[in-house]
């Protein structure tokens, strides 16, 4: 059965005038909540890119790809993108059941900048990681609210796939080090909108701290659900995925003691942040839709793609891994630098505050106070 050929872009011609990056984010499913700023961060970075002079004397040109849909779909159509000839890289913010299809079928062909925060562990050759893992994140917020808030057990929900398996796995050792437990886990499905079973279990624990484990707007019924049955005076609340959209669709009466740790927070009080703001103030207006981490990963992961390609000075991937190892870029994160593949930077951690995220502290990797 032959696999269907997605259309070329009407800009797309066989001359090396262009070099197409495949975008892939999510428009539809849970994650459809921030994939609109997905877009927009990253088309502010690719613009960037080319005021500056392009990719190897070529013009940065992104490729749209739903990411939100089924895994193999979005492989078997990022796969004929790369067949064609129209792109030449691949970027973007999606869930890692979508990352494990594709790595295989493209990475060994064209550099695969993957940006979403991930469960740690990927070593495909070709693949390139700018977000936060388990160790550099969970560990030290976990220890830090052990330390602070006194939580010594966990209740970890998250969805079924991937990331919230592995990611609660190794949330058991690092409750462990600060002297906690996990006393319940519970895996739903992408979409769910029943959580009453699952606030139940919490009720019947002895549980101090829920690990949220959900993506984009089941996270946001499960907030609005949590804070209607009355938790929210008993148990704090962990995300390392919560941005500013999930925040504001979540609403104010359903974030109480909610605290996220991720390595961008739009209200961050830095240079770069602000730099950021205006940027994408100036080419979107007021109304866009909010920055956030999860958004923002996606204009990391342009700056990312253009440095690797421009420090091996070629488009071969085994050229491009075997540079990648001096690469560094500036961006709304600061300066960042690629070591094994993925970028080391700072992580945050911050509290619900209304419609808005409050920085309390920069986590190190120890979990204590930097």
């Amino acid at each position: 059965m032959f696999r269907h050929q997605p259309p070329a872009p009407d800009w797309f011609t066989a001359d090396d005038s262009v070099l197409g990056v495949a975008l892939v984010f999510p428009l539809q499913g849970p994650a459809g909540i921030f994939g609109p700023t997905c877009e927009l961060c990253a088309q502010l970075a690719a613009e960037e890119v080319n005021r500056a002079g392009g990719v190897l004397g070529r013009e940065l040109k992104l490729v749209p790809v739903d990411g939100g849909g089924s895994p193999r779909e979005i492989a078997d159509q990022v796969e004929a993108l790369v067949d064609l000839g129209v792109v030449q890289g691949v970027t973007g913010w999606h869930i890692s059941s979508v990352r494990q299809a594709l790595a295989p079928r493209i990475a060994h062909r064209v550099p695969y900048v993957y940006t979403a925060l991930y469960e740690g562990g990927e070593h495909t050759a070709g693949v390139f990681l700018t977000s936060e893992t388990p160790r550099d994140q969970l560990r030290p917020a976990m220890g830090l609210l052990a330390h602070e808030r006194g939580v010594r057990r966990w209740f970890v929900v998250g969805n079924d796939y991937v990331w919230p398996r592995r990611t609660a796995r190794a949330a058991r050792g690092y409750a462990r080090e600060s002297g906690a437990t996990v006393d319940g886990e519970v895996y739903l499905p992408l979409g769910t909108h029943d959580f009453e079973p699952v606030l139940r279990r919490i009720e019947r624990s002895a549980a101090d701290g829920v690990l949220m484990l959900l993506v984009g707007s089941d996270a946001v019924r499960f907030n609005r659900a949590f804070a209607a049955y009355g938790l929210a005076a008993r148990c704090l609340r962990l995300s390392t995925l919560m941005d500013e959209n999930m925040l504001m669709a979540s609403g104010p009466s359903a974030t109480e003691d909610l605290y996220s740790t991720a390595g961008f927070f739009a209200s961050l009080a830095n240079q770069d942040t602000l730099d950021l703001h205006g940027q994408y103030a100036g080419r979107y207006g007021i109304e866009a839709p909010a920055l956030g981490s999860l958004g923002e990963s996606c204009y990391e992961g342009v700056l990312l793609l253009a440095a690797l390609l421009k420090r091996a000075g070629t488009l071969d991937v085994t050229a491009i891994g075997a540079a990648a190892g001096g690469v560094s870029y500036e961006g709304p994160r600061g300066l960042m630098h690629l070591r094994d593949r993925h970028v080391r930077q700072r992580i945050y951690l911050a509290r619900a505050d209304g419609l808005d995220f409050d920085v309390l502290t920069e986590l190190d990797l120890h979990g204590s106070r930097s």
